[in-house]
């Protein structure tokens, strides 16, 4: 529900979908945020439409009754005021640090998107509240952890719904935390009085997981391109065989992530000075973490697509409960708020970040090990007085088990709540939080092969590489120096973290991205 007025860097919401790259420069926190005159008529016919059921005495469940187990228990008008307050309040549980201020920033965007589909029954001044923080850059503290991902991220979304009524605490742009009630004021609102509804609303959705997976999908996306650009140094750096990567093998086969990636790696190594100088040394195969990294991250990049097009839709939903239907003015209760879907992509990219870091940590043990790659042991001239590397790859295998464990699916667990009407949940916030300290993870291990192979191609310096790669080792090497004898790693090792998740790295890497494609997200 999108359109950028790229003078302004404003993004409206408005009745078309936002895109990937849409929500990355929301995450990114590149835009701010408007409401479209277009919207604001739906939002008030579904608004209207609850105000007539109240004024009727008609019973509907979420506006004047009880919730979950208590849906049969009928709540008089004069209460229904405090119903929406107290429901805001008792379901402020949440425990844990607070959420990173980019993905509060995607959880209050996508709520007044989800919103703004006109299906909830809010006033149009709740939905300008929550763009009004998001353009002040006020983020509510919400602590990570409490959602089972079905009746909607309860907890959470209750603790950003607390700013809203004046309770709970914020963090304001210049980082100080203050109350609801303080942050209210700073961009102008008195605090809320809830309709009926609208608490409910407001904690219904699948907004945090999806945040939470969105954050997870763009960290993966990042670790991805550095990996295809620190696996074509590894290949440089052993003088690896460029035939598996030709065109035909990949054509033959389809799959697209695999056509996609051999093409970006070609795209790298193009004007190479390396790769024909050992056109004929006789090596006929080169280890799997070479020769197939066509086909595995090709797989990766795969799942990545597909849960980024899972993602953009659920980022878009109506994903509350009841949602009403103004055409015919019922207010229907169904099950959008189960975050299911989203588990499920926020588990496959587990999959794809974990095996990202998996064979990127066989290419560090590769390049370490003389036999197989022809460089010196550890990459170090003095061995034995000097460990080089040696200790960097036990890092990277540390992570990259870790990151196995990490990557268990959660979304097949499930614990029942609300005295067993809510008997089946998806974890999905779970699944999409782990994903941070699994990018980061990738991250280090990435970082280090890169680190690794910038050493072994400067160990064997004769020729330069191609244009591209060469312009990327330029940049490592003002992140580190060559390693000539043992130092304190750690800083470097922290540094190209940073460059694998903040690298600016080529076209042909980027232009395969999910968010970075042009093909349309929906």
């Amino acid at each position: 529900m999108g359109k950028v007025d790229l003078n302004l860097n404003r993004l409206w919401i408005t009745s078309q979908p936002l895109t990937l790259d849409d929500l990355r420069r929301v995450h990114a926190g590149e835009v701010t945020l408007a409401l479209a005159e277009e919207v604001a008529p739906g939002l008030t016919r579904a608004y209207r439409t609850v105000q007539d059921i109240v004024s009727s005495g008609d019973v509907v469940y979420g506006i004047n009754t009880g919730f979950g187990k208590l849906a049969s228990t009928r709540i008089g008008n004069d209460h229904l005021a405090e119903l929406q307050r107290n429901l805001v309040l008792s379901h402020s549980v949440g425990t844990g640090e607070p959420l990173a201020a980019p993905v509060v920033r995607m959880i209050l965007a996508t709520k007044a998107v989800s919103l703004a589909r006109g299906h909830s029954g809010v006033r149009p001044a709740l939905v300008d509240a929550l763009l009004a923080l998001f353009n002040a850059g006020v983020t509510p503290r919400i602590p990570c952890k409490g959602s089972v991902g079905a009746s909607g991220d309860l907890a959470p979304l209750a603790h950003m719904a607390c700013v809203l009524i004046g309770e709970g605490e914020a963090a304001l742009a210049d980082g100080r935390v203050v109350s609801g009630a303080e942050a209210m004021r700073s961009i102008g609102l008195e605090p809320f009085v809830l309709g009926p509804k609208e608490g409910l609303a407001l904690l219904n959705g699948t907004q945090v997981s999806t945040a939470l997976a969105l954050a997870g999908l763009f960290g993966a996306e990042d670790v991805f391109a550095a990996a295809l650009m620190s696996g074509a140094l590894s290949l440089e750096a052993i003088q690896g065989s460029i035939k598996p990567f030709d065109a035909r093998i990949h054509a033959a086969r389809g799959q697209p992530g695999q056509i996609a990636v051999a093409g970006a790696v070609r795209t790298l190594l193009e004007g190479s000075e390396i790769v024909p100088s050992h056109a004929d040394c006789g090596r006929v195969q080169d280890p799997y973490s070479v020769r197939c990294i066509p086909q595995v991250m090709g797989a990766c990049l795969d799942n990545l697509a597909h849960a980024s097009r899972v993602l953009v839709i659920e980022a878009n939903a109506a994903s509350d409960n009841p949602l009403v239907f103004c055409d015919t003015g019922e207010v229907i209760s169904g099950g959008n708020f189960h975050a299911e879907p989203v588990a499920f992509a926020a588990d496959i990219i587990a999959l794809a970040v974990s095996e990202v870091g998996a064979i990127a940590e066989r290419r560090i043990a590769l390049l370490l090990d003389t036999g197989l790659s022809g460089l010196p042991p550890f990459l170090v001239r003095d061995g034995g007085l000097n460990s080089g590397f040696m200790i960097a790859q036990v890092t990277a295998a540390a992570l990259a088990s870790e990151n196995k464990s990490l990557a268990h699916p959660a979304s097949v667990d499930s614990l029942p709540t609300s005295a067993n009407q809510e008997d089946h949940v998806s974890m999905a916030t779970f699944a999409a939080r782990r994903l941070g300290d699994m990018v980061n993870n990738t991250a280090v291990v990435v970082g280090i092969e890169a680190m690794a192979a910038a050493q072994g191609i400067e160990l064997k310096r004769k020729l330069k590489s191609s244009p591209l790669v060469e312009a990327e080792f330029a940049a490592i090497r003002q992140q580190v120096a060559f390693l000539e004898r043992d130092r304190y790693l750690a800083p470097d090792i922290e540094a190209m973290r940073q460059w694998a998740l903040k690298a600016e790295l080529p076209a042909a890497l980027l232009n395969i991205l999910p968010s970075h494609s042009q093909e349309p997200s929906l």
